[in-house]
C-alpha cells in the first residue's frame, strides 16, 4: 500500500464506504428471508443497488424503484424506475409518492411487500395532504436546507404536509406481511426518521412487520478503522461526532487533529450549514473541508478527506473535499462565508468526486497524522 497521504486517507474512506454497499448489505439480509415478495419497493439514493440485490435473490419480481437523477444505473431491467429530484423535491417527486401509495394499495389481503430504503427519500418521494402543492414543498424544503436543522427536525417539519411519511405508506397496506430492510443516514439509526418514516410503521398496523436496519455509519467506520490497523496505522478515535454546525465541527476535530499522535481519526455524522441568501457551490461536506483546512493550515503532517458516503454533496456532482496543510489560502475565507467552497476547492485540486456509489449512511472524515 502507498505511503502517500492522500491516497491513504482515500483508499480508508473507499474502504468504509465499501463495507456498507446497497448491493452487499441487502443481499445479506434477503439470505434470511425465505418467503418471495409480491412486491419490491425500494427508495433512495442506494434503492438500484439494493434492488439489483432483490432481484437476485428472487428473479423478476414485481419491482418499483425510486431514486436520484442519475442513480439509477444498475437497475433491473424489468422494474419500473423513476429518477426525481435530490435535495429539492420537484413534479416527479409527486409523481413517485402517488405512484408509491397507488401500487401499495393495490396489494392484495393476502400479499407480501419488501420495502428497500435509503437516505435521500424524502425528497425523492411524496404525496402531499390535501391542500398542500408543490410550492408549499418545495418552500420547505428550501428553508429547512437554509437554515441548518438536523434531519431528525427537517423530517419532522416533512412529515406535516405528507400522506406517505411517518408510517402512512404502510398505512394503506392490506396485506399479511411487510418488511422493511433500511440504509441508515441518521443519528441513532430511527426508522421513523430514515426518509421520513417513509418506510416506518403505521399506529395501528393490522398485518406483521419486520424491519432491519443493515448498514449504518457505525459500520463503515468500523471497516475503516480495521482497514488502518490491517496497514499498521494507529486508529486514535471512531466516532459518530459531526452532527453540529460544520464551523463547530470543524473547530472540534481540528482541535483534535492538531495534537493527535500519528495515526488516524475517524469520524462519522451529518453536519449542518446555515446559508447565506443566494449561496454558491458546494455542500456542508465541501464546507467542512474547507473549514477543516483553515484548523491545520501550515501543518505538513496533517491530511483530512471530508465525503459523503453517498458520493453527492448537496446540489453537486462531489462528494466532499480531501485538504492538507497547503490548500488554505486567499479567497478561502470568502469562499466560506459565500457558501462557496466547492469553488475554492475545485480550483485548488481539493474537490473529492466519486459518483454515486450505493449506499448513503451520512458523511464520513478521515483525518491522517503521518
Amino acid at each position: 500500500m502507498t505511503n502517500d497521504p492522500r491516497q491513504l486517507v482515500t483508499h480508508l474512506w473507499h474502504t468504509g464506504v465499501a463495507a456498507v454497499d446497497g448491493y452487499a448489505a441487502t443481499t445479506a439480509a434477503l439470505a434470511d428471508l425465505p418467503e418471495r415478495p409480491d412486491q419490491v419497493i425500494a427508495v433512495g439514493k442506494a434503492a438500484a443497488a439494493m434492488a439489483r440485490a432483490a432481484d437476485d435473490r428472487w428473479r423478476d419480481v414485481p419491482m418499483l424503484i425510486v431514486t436520484k437523477d442519475h442513480h439509477g444505473d444498475g437497475a433491473p431491467p424489468h422494474a419500473m424506475l423513476l429518477e426525481t429530484a435530490h435535495p429539492v423535491p420537484d413534479e416527479r417527486s409527486l409523481h413517485a409518492g402517488r405512484t408509491l401509495r397507488r401500487v401499495v394499495g393495490d396489494l392484495g389481503q393476502n400479499a407480501r411487500l419488501l420495502i428497500l430504503v435509503s437516505g435521500g427519500a424524502s425528497s425523492l418521494a411524496e404525496d402531499l395532504v390535501p391542500g398542500a402543492g408543490l410550492a408549499d414543498m418545495v418552500a420547505m424544503n428550501q428553508r429547512l436546507l437554509a437554515e441548518g436543522l438536523d434531519i431528525g427536525a427537517m423530517n419532522a417539519e416533512r412529515r406535516k404536509l405528507s400522506r406517505i411519511k411517518g408510517g402512512g405508506l404502510l398505512a394503506g397496506f392490506r396485506g399479511d406481511e411487510a418488511v422493511t430492510l433500511a440504509i441508515s443516514d441518521v443519528p441513532g439509526d430511527a426508522l421513523g426518521v430514515i426518509g421520513s418514516g417513509i418506510g416506518a410503521t403505521p399506529e395501528d398496523p393490522a398485518f406483521k412487520h419486520v424491519t432491519q436496519i443493515i448498514a449504518s455509519n457505525a459500520h463503515a467506520r468500523a471497516a475503516a478503522a480495521a482497514e488502518a490497523q490491517s496497514l499498521s496505522l494507529e486508529v486514535i478515535g471512531s466516532t459518530e461526532c459531526m452532527h453540529a454546525d460544520v464551523n463547530a465541527v470543524a473547530s472540534d476535530l481540528g482541535a483534535r487533529a492538531r495534537v493527535m499522535a500519528p495515526g488516524v481519526l475517524i469520524a462519522g455524522g451529518e453536519p449542518t450549514v446555515v446559508l447565506p441568501p443566494s449561496p454558491g457551490r458546494g455542500g456542508r461536506n465541501q464546507a467542512l473541508a474547507l473549514a477543516m483546512a483553515r484548523e491545520i493550515a501550515g501543518r505538513s503532517d496533517l491530511t483530512v478527506l471530508v465525503a459523503g458516503t453517498d458520493g453527492s454533496d448537496g446540489p453537486t456532482d462531489a462528494a466532499g473535499g480531501l485538504v492538507t496543510g497547503k490548500t488554505w489560502a486567499s479567497g478561502a475565507e470568502a469562499a466560506l462565508t459565500a457558501a462557496d467552497s466547492g469553488t475554492f476547492l475545485s480550483d485548488h485540486d481539493a474537490l473529492f468526486v466519486t459518483g454515486p456509489t450505493g449506499t448513503n449512511v451520512m458523511d464520513l472524515a478521515i483525518i491522517l497524522r503521518a
